[in-house]
């Protein structure tokens, strides 16, 4: 079954909104990610995200958003990801299923903005000290640091860049913005197609999908001995 499963995302907003008497702001943060390519991605696996992802999103929309009508501020964000912007190699699963959740941000803020609700999108780059980042990029410290430098702010994000970006988009100050697309990645999805997730930096396109290669530092790659085997 797709999950989360609505019935129990319907249990946990109605139990939230009973013992706060009321429910103001939700973030729909559902993700799910791996390094993998089409060719050794299974239909299995690539259904597997999207049920994480875009229906995940879905049925949190219709869990919570009772009780956001209730509101006199009501607020919706969801996390997603750049990697459909300019599409990235290994990343077809998400791009797919980051691109839906953007596309239900802008369905609830037409729908759902006339009634005073507003829905947006937060889209981190890499966030150090993270699983997701732990899990799409190299391990080697060495091979961070090249990374780091090809963002063009210099860095990596923290934790307390996308919470800052969450507070605002939550604050009074955010009130007027609705169906955006926030970016919070020091402008490093302007040069995806040179950064990439899954590779080391001596790994060059085209070749290392040529030659079916993934970076030996990440955990979880599917590659070519796991095509019929996908895991998440």
């Amino acid at each position: 079954m797709p999950f989360p499963q609505i019935e129990n995302l319907r249990a946990a907003a109605d139990r939230c909104a009973h013992e706060l008497g009321g429910m103001d702001f939700v973030i729909a943060g559902a993700a799910g990610n791996f390094v993998a390519s089409i060719e050794n991605l299974s239909s299995n696996a690539f259904k597997t995200v999207m049920d994480i992802d875009a229906v995940g999103t879905f049925n949190t929309i219709k869990a919570t958003m009772p009780h956001l009508l209730r509101s006199r501020s009501p607020r919706i964000i969801y996390m997603s990801a750049t990697f459909y912007f300019t599409g990235m190699p290994l990343q077809a699963h998400a791009s797919a299923a980051k691109s839906s959740v953007d596309s239900l941000m802008a369905s609830v803020a037409l729908e759902y903005g006339p009634r005073g609700v507003t829905s947006n999108v937060i889209s981190p780059g890499g966030i150090t000290g993270t699983e997701g980042l732990n899990r799409l990029e190299s391990v080697d410290e060495h091979e961070r640091v090249q990374y780091a430098r090809q963002i063009p702010s210099g860095r990596l994000g923290t934790v307390r860049d996308v919470a800052d970006a969450t507070v605002f988009l939550l604050s009074d100050a955010g009130s007027y913005i609705n169906g955006q697309v926030l970016a919070v990645d020091g402008a490093a999805w302007r040069r995806q197609g040179a950064i990439g997730v899954g590779i080391d930096q001596s790994m060059k396109y085209p070749d290392f999908l040529l030659d079916g290669q993934t970076s030996s530092g990440v955990k979880e790659s599917r590659g070519g001995d796991q095509i019929d085997k996908p895991k998440l």
